[in-house]
């Protein structure tokens, strides 16, 4: 952690605002500064306010995946073009971000407070009234761009307020929002699916983000620029940033804020976090395409299995983001989670292939996996916001903008990918359900056809209508008229089988095998992390992290009684 004088809230008020400059209602809803860091009860709101914000607009934005197979239905989608939504979305979310990197001037909680609610609108309205699937892909990429912009504003409040001394612990609950908003879409879908359509679905999701835009439109604040363009170490150290604030020119703090941010230890651990987080890329937009493909579970089965990776892992984020900040380092944090997931994940791709293998083997190994994640990512988190803070407390949102973007180029460049390798996917998801609902229903034929294939091979060398007489006569002899009949009546059953039966049979095979590869690249996402961890600021012995602080507070100490001398 930084040891550079700057801090938060002892708990007490920040300084009153004139009675004769007090704002009007209207001004408030626009106008969020707050000229004096906030007593600890209101820096709390706030905190929570971000982090449910950022619980339900996850929610909005991960609906659909739970509901994949529903919506491919509806639209009459290929599961490519399903992909190609995911894609689009995600490539629009990172340009999305690189401009709320502007949030460190223009400021972040009316970007997240009218976001959310420009989201709830495409998601109440929009999404389950699109008349086609190019209106549903344009929409969906309209709430893509919000979220994108919410990925950097939220966690730049997050880390405003909250001291360093405390990021962990606050830089995880903040994780807990797409996180939870994961848990909240399968346990909701899990519960309801066999009552709701997947446009009611989308609609709860919404009412939600509703609810939660009244308290945040009322009740979210933020620092001034002056006062969150310093670096914040403890709560003690709130009078001197107060004092600070005010010989702070924001615009000079700000001089090139995007070069300072395109450094190896910026963008190399953005792009680290990215691919470790490969593994739960996917769980969020193919867990249940893969279980329903690979295992047969219904959409609430695979969500319901998904619930164990979620709640697992939003109970460690808060956990161990309170043992970091505990004991004031985050590196060892990051390794240990790291490499406990490297080895959970690769079981599981050890696992994913066996046909045998049952519902709580898989969720025992996502409890594993999602603790062991928890355990890196709250902590790495809190480092990223400090090695920004390094180079420039100023730029905070800018650095997170260069995170964001990479974060959503990589889940393009994965969700585009997967088709690719996992070619199996398609014919399965495209015609699976339609070649076993065949299979059931021309089953009579099928056995018909069985029982005589020489005779029904020489049938099939003629078309409808235009089998010889002789050849006729010969069949109703062998195969009787009755058995005939009923073929015949199978007939459209029987051309789907002949049209894809091969290729569903070949991807069901060959399936397992492919996802398996892809489960490998993400264990190799999760290595390559690795070294990444050194390149990042803060402390390896919790001994040195104390005395840093210590130094600190000394520093501290000295320029405000400089401070003091000064006023006397």
């Amino acid at each position: 952690m930084s040891a550079t004088p700057t801090s938060f809230d002892d708990g007490r008020s920040g300084p009153a605002t004139p009675a004769a400059g007090a704002p009007s209602a209207l001004s408030r809803l626009l106008r969020r500064d707050l000229a004096g860091y906030p007593a600890t009860g209101r820096r709390m709101a706030y905190l929570a306010i971000v982090v449910i914000t950022t619980v339900v607009l996850y929610y909005m934005l991960y609906i659909q995946y739970a509901v994949a197979t529903s919506i491919i239905t509806h639209f009459g989608m290929t599961y490519r073009y399903f992909v190609w939504v995911s894609v689009i979305g995600n490539a629009v979310g990172a340009f999305a971000s690189l401009a709320a990197g502007l949030a460190d001037r223009w400021g972040r909680a009316n970007m997240v407070v009218y976001g959310l609610l420009i989201a709830s609108l495409l998601v109440f309205f929009g999404l389950p009234n699109a008349g086609s699937k190019t209106t549903y892909l344009v929409l969906f990429a309209l709430v893509s761009f919000i979220e994108g912009v919410v990925l950097v504003a939220t966690p730049a409040l997050i880390r405003d307020f909250s001291p360093q001394l405390g990021r962990a612990t606050a830089m995880g609950a903040w994780t807990m929002g797409p996180v939870v908003g994961s848990l909240v879409v399968t346990t909701v879908t899990s519960n309801t699916l066999d009552t709701a359509s997947w446009q009611d679905e989308l609609r709860y999701s919404a009412v939600a983000g509703f609810i939660v835009f009244v308290f945040a439109l009322v009740g979210l604040r933020e620092l001034s620029p002056a006062l969150r363009d310093q670096i914040m170490v403890t709560l003690r150290d709130r009078a001197l940033v107060e004092a600070r604030a005010k010989g702070i020119d924001p615009a000079q703090a700000r001089r090139g804020e995007w070069r300072q941010m395109l450094r190896l230890d910026v963008t190399g651990s953005a792009l680290a976090i990215s691919i470790y987080l490969l593994l739960y890329f996917a769980a969020v937009g193919n867990f249940v395409v893969f279980f329903a493909t690979t295992y047969g579970y219904s959409e609430q089965r695979a969500n319901a299995v998904a619930n164990w990776y979620w709640a697992a892992n939003a109970v460690a984020l808060v956990a161990v983001g309170l043992l970091s900040d505990r004991i004031r380092v985050r590196k060892p944090f990051m390794i240990v989670g790291a490499v406990g997931s490297i080895v959970a994940t690769a079981i599981f791709a050890t696992r994913a292939t066996h046909p045998a293998t049952d519902y709580y083997t898989f969720a025992w190994l996502f409890v594993a996996i999602g603790v062991f994640s928890g355990v890196a990512y709250a902590p790495w988190m809190a480092s990223f916001t400090e090695t920004v803070e390094k180079h420039n407390p100023a730029a905070t949102a800018t650095g997170l903008a260069v995170w964001g973007w990479t974060i959503r180029a990589v889940v393009a460049v994965s969700a585009a990918f997967i088709p690719v390798l996992v070619t199996s996917v398609t014919p399965l998801v495209d015609h699976g359900a339609q070649v076993t609902a065949a299979q059931q229903q021309a089953a009579p034929a099928l056995a018909i056809v069985g029982a005589h294939p020489q005779t029904f091979a020489e049938l099939g060398k003629y078309p409808a209508g235009k089998v010889p007489p002789d050849v006729a006569a010969r069949a109703v002899q062998e195969v009787g008229a009755a058995d005939l009949a009923t073929v015949q009546k199978a007939q459209p059953q029987l051309d789907v089988l002949k049209k894809y039966g091969t290729k569903v049979q070949k991807a069901a095979h060959d399936g397992p095998g492919q996802w398996r590869t892809w489960w490998w690249i993400c264990v190799g996402g999760q290595v390559l992390f690795l070294p990444f961890v050194f390149l990042m600021t803060g402390r390896w012995s919790p001994k040195r992290a104390r005395e840093d602080a210590e130094l600190h507070q000394q520093a501290v100490d000295r320029e405000l009684a400089a401070l003091a001398e000064e006023r006397a």
